[in-house]
């Protein structure tokens, strides 16, 4: 895996995005061909600041401007070269930008990473110039840059001049397909300021735009399709800045089945990475993940209008009982409240609105009073100004014709006067003059009920999340997280559980007393010194799975089931594993009787380093899958949210009457965990402690069972 290098490193990007000089190399006069179409974008359809030079060494004019020969020609150095030659060109056009100290270049050109070999060996060289001369290389096989807030398209896409809304959102992809069908939701009143679409990413990738949009004046909210993470630490930092400079992220990963995998790796060559892990590093980053583009554009031009704020009630108003019905059971489904209607809020719609009419929450004023605009615009303003609501959700069922043109202009005219985000579903096929209206005002409508309140339900969970790590840090990813994959000098060992218990009980990790009987006799011995009940396991390097081959005995209660089991335990393993060699029985004091089993396991992810899994243990962890992820190192937050996220944890607060668990306790040995694999992370590959018998409060956490994986060289 790549690591991040200073060469690689986020750098400001302002000269990229903000270009005073340009160069395109590759500018031709045939229309349809790459170079033709990024310099129609460029002449006919940007706004330049600056000057833009056209390099063709076979012309001497291109559209009335003159051609250089050559970079090296230009009269002065550009900011950005924009490469639109043959990759079997590329190369040495990128060598002189680097030669003339280009700072930035942007190849458009295919047949690099995902083309087999010999691009993969092209792709090394390009990476091998940006690392020697610092010039930071957009791409290859992309379709550009496309600065919407200031008119600037270096890019060949033909749609260009069409996806022109300016606005506060920021996209970052690697696909340029469906980040021109993000684009394009500009139909819907939806406003990019920029897109930056990184193709193969040979040296900048999504990671450092999302660092740039974090800090950008100009964009509010942060939406990125991922197909794969190169550089796991690199990505993380761009996340971390964007959650401390209070910017949502809103992010589409595919890869997440096996055939997505394999799509996404040959299309951009990128590692795709754990589904369950990168939904994990989300999380813990406070990204919002959605699963589909349409939720991915009601998501995020919700959070364009406004950010959450404190009040999380959700309002409804319409003018159909059976609509406002459904949404109240979509919102209740959800896990969202309805808020209780301040009184005066009740009084108004009490005194404007017919007898008839149900004024509680969801407001139902039935279609008599659609003829009255002026009446729906004072109630639906009162009920978007109450001060329980975080939003008001005004679902329209049908298009009908003046009618809902008139709904729509009060829509526009209530949010005009309140902060509180007015959410209007258009849940029709027909998209009338109503709709349009609405698109034209900003709203991008949802086109149901139930992606409305999925990006609500996302939009209140980010307002929770902003809260509860109000002025805590975030941790900062290991310098060498990414360098996770095992190399090919490696081998890996599994060490024995007694040793693997020691070091972690050198650690300050608390464990049931234990030792190693090489004999029968001194199992017993060791045993009676302990006091009963005892355990008894199999003590192997070579045996990791003691319990499949009848290597472990429970619940030994005298000197005579100890030694009984030490002949059981042998002849078992004899049959199973002839080969393996046995140091003895590990004994072990038995856990008190009661508690919980749980588990804590950590594995080494190729992308972002160690990874925490913990949750329910014993049997029950593959049956069940009651777990929840972190990245390590653990913050005592992420200790405290790991241990609330998981569905059984009824079970450790004191369910039926149950004493409730030493949670706290629980937590600390996370934290310990955590602690004990950054110290051991150069080595550390996998470790498993299940079960961890956690008892009542301030009977403390235990690991009953440990499994240490070691990385050595060969």
């Amino acid at each position: 895996m790549p690591t991040t290098t200073p060469s690689m490193a986020h750098s400001d990007l302002s000269r990229l995005i903000h270009p005073r000089f340009i160069a395109l190399v590759g500018a031709s006069d045939r229309p349809q061909s790459i170079g033709g179409r990024t310099l129609s974008n460029l002449i006919d359809h940007s706004t330049l600041s600056g000057e833009l030079y056209l390099v063709n060494p076979t012309k001497t004019e291109l559209r009335g401007r003159r051609c250089w020969p050559s970079v090296a020609s230009l009269p002065e150095t550009p900011d950005v070269a924009v490469i639109a030659v043959p990759a079997a060109n590329a190369l040495s056009v990128v060598q002189e930008c680097a030669a003339r100290r280009v700072p930035f270049a942007i190849i458009l050109t295919s047949g690099f990473g995902e083309a087999g070999a010999e691009g993969e060996r092209a792709e090394a060289q390009l990476k091998e110039i940006a690392a020697a001369s610092g010039m930071r290389i957009y791409g290859p096989n992309c379709p550009g840059l496309t600065n919407v807030n200031q008119g600037l398209g270096m890019t060949f896409s033909p749609s260009f001049p069409h996806d022109l809304v300016k606005g506060p959102i920021g996209l970052a992809t690697q696909g340029g397909g469906l980040g021109r069908n993000v684009m394009q939701a500009m139909e819907r009143g939806i406003g990019i300021g920029l897109w930056a679409s990184t193709g193969n990413e040979v040296d900048l990738q999504v990671a450092d735009f999302i660092q740039y949009m974090a800090t950008a004046p100009d964009i509010k909210v942060i939406v990125t399709l991922l197909e794969g993470i190169k550089d796991g630490p690199r990505f993380l930092a761009a996340l971390r800045c964007a959650a401390e400079n209070g910017k949502p992220v809103i992010a589409l990963k595919v890869g997440k089945s096996e055939y997505g995998r394999r799509a996404a790796q040959s299309h951009t060559a990128s590692l795709t990475g754990s589904a369950e892990v990168n939904s994990a590093v989300f999380r813990q980053y406070g990204v919002i993940e959605v699963d589909d583009i349409d939720e991915l554009v009601d998501t995020a031009w919700l959070f364009a209008r406004a950010l959450p704020g404190t009040q999380e009630g959700i309002g409804i108003y319409c003018s159909s009982g059976g609509t406002a019905a459904l949404t109240a059971d979509a919102v209740g489904t959800a896990g969202l409240t309805l808020a209780e209607f301040a009184p005066e809020t009740t009084q108004v719609l009490r005194e404007r609105l017919p007898d008839y009419a149900a004024i509680g929450n969801p407001v139902d004023t039935t279609a008599a009073i659609l003829s009255d605009a002026q009446l729906i615009e004072q109630t639906l303003g009162t009920v978007a100004a109450d001060p329980h609501l975080g939003c008001v959700i005004a679902p329209i069922a049908l298009e009908y014709g003046e009618t809902t043109i008139r709904m729509a202009q009060t829509i526009i005219a209530a949010q005009q006067r309140c902060t509180t985000p007015i959410v209007p579903i258009w849940m029709s096929d027909r998209l009338g003059e109503g709709y349009r209206m609405l698109v034209a005002g900003g709203f991008a409508p949802p086109r149901s009920v139930g992606k409305a309140v999925a990006a609500i339900r996302r939009w209140v969970q980010w307002g929770r999340w902003q809260r509860s790590h109000a002025g805590t840090a975030l941790r900062r990813p290991p310098a060498a997280a990414a360098a996770a994959a095992v190399q090919a000098t490696a081998r890996i060992e599994s060490l024995p559980e007694f040793e693997a218990k020691r070091r972690l009980r050198q650690a300050g990790i608390a464990l049931l007393p234990a030792d190693v009987a090489s004999s029968r006799e001194q199992a017993r011995r060791l045993a009676d010194a302990m006091g009963y009940p005892v355990v008894a396991k199999i003590a192997s390097a070579d045996i990791v799975h003691k319990s499949d081959i009848g290597g472990v005995r429970v619940g030994l209660e005298d000197g005579a089931s100890v030694e009984a089991a030490w002949d059981q335990i042998m002849a078992s393993v004899a049959h199973h594993k002839p080969d393996a060699a046995i140091d003895g029985l590990l004994i072990e004091k038995m856990a008190p009787r009661g508690g919980i089993e749980l588990m804590a396991g950590v594995t080494r992810d190729p992308v972002f380093g160690h990874v925490m899994t913990f949750g329910l243990g014993g049997i029950y962890v593959e049956i069940l899958r009651d777990v929840t992820r972190r990245l390590l190192p653990l913050t005592p937050q992420d200790a405290a949210d790991m241990v609330h996220e998981m569905r059984c944890l009824p079970l450790l607060t004191g369910a039926r009457g149950r004493s409730p668990a030493d949670i706290a306790a629980l937590q600390q040995l996370l934290l310990a965990v955590s602690d004990f694999v950054m110290a051991h992370a150069a080595t550390l590959e996998e470790m498993d402690l299940n079960p961890i018998w956690v008892g009542a409060e301030g009977q403390g956490a235990l690991p009953l069972d440990a499994v240490i994986l070691e990385r050595s060289h060969a």
